[in-house]
């Protein structure tokens, strides 16, 4: 076997590093929040971010370059499994505290908290919503029913759109869309529709929700895919048409949101040497 160069050996592992398919490297996030989960835009200069569960009930502030700006705790609120986050048209923050890989949870939780920018202090208070399916009779259910986790959520005509993670035994790839008021409150969540990804459980669940500040396009996100959803009416956005986009990375991709009507913002999980990162992506409409 010829030998290598050391400095041809260095391109290449620089070149295998650095190889983000699709996606657009932007910058590597803070050690502090390596298991981010979820992710919004108040502005185009910032990103705020939660971690999932075993992490503190938190909210961090994360500049494009990746410095760490902020870190408020969010009080009234338990990081059960902080899963997805999104806003309103006032900046309100919703964290989606309702992932449920063993679907046996009943304190499904999204908390609301006024738009953290200008916070002073190291705290931000919050308001509950709280929600159940109504589908669900056993916690947990049988092993092909379980499709009460989930991972992604958007806001819309004040009102808070809940797409499931399946974890059905086999697997089915049927994602459920549910529905509930973004005010603080209990409810019945209502179920809207489904839809399926694809039958490959290791891409095909869904990681993260957005819509397009034109309100045109939804996106989710999968280990390596996105489903674009256009051309559709209220409410059941996956009777529209849909678009599949193979990323061609497989890392843990966590988090998804609009920066403008055709780029989106991405991140993964840190995992061994991989992911911990923030990507762009752009859309064509």
């Amino acid at each position: 076997m010829p030998k290598i160069s050391a400095t041809l050996l260095v391109l290449l592992l620089l070149t295998s590093c650095s190889n983000y398919a699709q996606l657009t490297y932007l910058t590597e996030l803070p050690k502090k929040i390596k298991e981010n989960s979820g992710m919004t835009i108040l502005d185009k200069n910032t990103v705020w971010f939660i971690e999932d569960h075993g992490n503190p009930d938190e909210i961090y502030q994360v500049d494009l370059n990746g410095t760490l700006l902020k870190a408020l705790k969010v009080k009234n609120a338990k990081n059960k499994d902080w899963e997805d986050l999104t806003k309103d048209t006032e900046n309100n923050i919703y964290i989606g505290d309702f992932g449920n890989n063993d679907n046996k949870r009943k304190n499904l939780t999204i908390y609301k908290i006024p738009d953290p920018s200008s916070e002073k202090s190291e705290t931000k208070a919050a308001d509950k919503i709280t929600f159940e399916y109504p589908g669900q009779k056993d916690f947990p259910p049988s092993k092909a029913e379980m499709n009460f986790d989930a991972e992604a959520f958007f806001h819309h005509d004040n009102a808070l759109y809940i797409i499931t993670k399946n974890r059905t035994e086999p697997f089915t790839g049927i994602a459920s869309i549910y529905k509930v008021p973004a005010t603080p409150g209990a409810y019945k969540a209502e179920f809207i529709g489904e839809f399926s990804t694809c039958k490959d459980d290791g891409h095909c669940r869904v990681t993260a929700a957005d819509i397009s500040p034109d309100n045109s396009t939804v996106a989710l996100l999968g280990y390596g895919q996105i489903w674009l959803f256009t051309n559709f009416e209220w409410d059941d956005f996956s009777k529209g048409d849909i678009e599949t986009i193979d990323l061609g990375i497989s890392t843990q991709l966590e988090s998804l949101n609009f920066l403008d009507d055709n780029t989106l913002l991405l991140s993964d999980e840190k995992n061994g040497e991989k992911g911990g990162n923030l990507y762009s992506f752009k859309i064509s409409k």
